[in-house]
């Protein structure tokens, strides 16, 4: 699981980098809010971010804001660190788009417990989309028939799983979403319907 840490301390950034590395994240970078935000439109894999609220040229929320509005990218967990601590930031980062809020100074097991209930957050959003995607596949064949079907030479019935012989158009609307309107091929108008015509004329 890779860790967006974006901070424009280098200090800050060195800290959270030795603490996270040692729980076997692999960590990438950013020293202001727009190369923060440039690495979350890179992103190809889920990333869980700690985004600090004060940082040159994009503020945290901004980023968390923006980030939100990105469409086709991997699950994303936003975590917004900052000194500020009253209901109204909260409120206004949660609203920005961060899923949490970490209040400076943090205590490390405190964050690391944080950042570990954001990876599972977006392994359980990458294996929803997985599941979504594998229903939609499914759903896309169910209507598709394929394999033998036992289908009789002479009347072309055919015989369903539970051995009973049925017209083809019946066995078709059944297993599949095909809709029939019914007509007359050249050939059977010529055997079946022009002896009748005739006979109704000399009739």
């Amino acid at each position: 699981m890779k860790i967006l840490v974006a901070d424009d301390h280098v200090v800050n950034r060195r800290l959270l980098q030795v603490l996270l590395a040692s729980e076997g994240y692999e960590i990438i970078e950013a020293r202001n809010g727009v190369e923060a935000l440039d690495l979350l439109k890179e992103a190809t894999e889920p990333v869980v971010g700690l985004i600090d609220w004060q940082m040159p040229l994009l503020e945290g929320p901004e980023v968390c804001r923006q980030a939100r509005l990105l469409t086709d990218l991997p699950p994303m967990f936003l975590l917004l660190l900052t000194i500020r601590d009253s209901k109204e930031d909260i409120v206004t980062g949660l609203k920005a788009g961060a899923n949490d809020y970490i209040i400076k100074p943090y205590h490390k097991d405190e964050l690391l417990a944080r950042v570990k209930i954001g990876v599972q957050m977006v392994e359980l959003q990458q294996s929803l989309q997985a599941r979504v995607r594998e229903l939609g596949d499914a759903l896309a064949r169910v209507n598709t028939l394929s394999g033998l079907l036992p289908i009789c030479q002479f009347c072309k019935k055919i015989r369903n799983d539970r051995d009973y012989w049925q017209q083809v158009e019946e066995y078709l609307a059944r297993y599949s979403d095909i809709k029939f309107s019914h007509s007359i091929c050249p050939d059977c108008f010529q055997v079946h319907v022009q002896p009748q015509l005739e006979e109704m004329k000399r009739g």
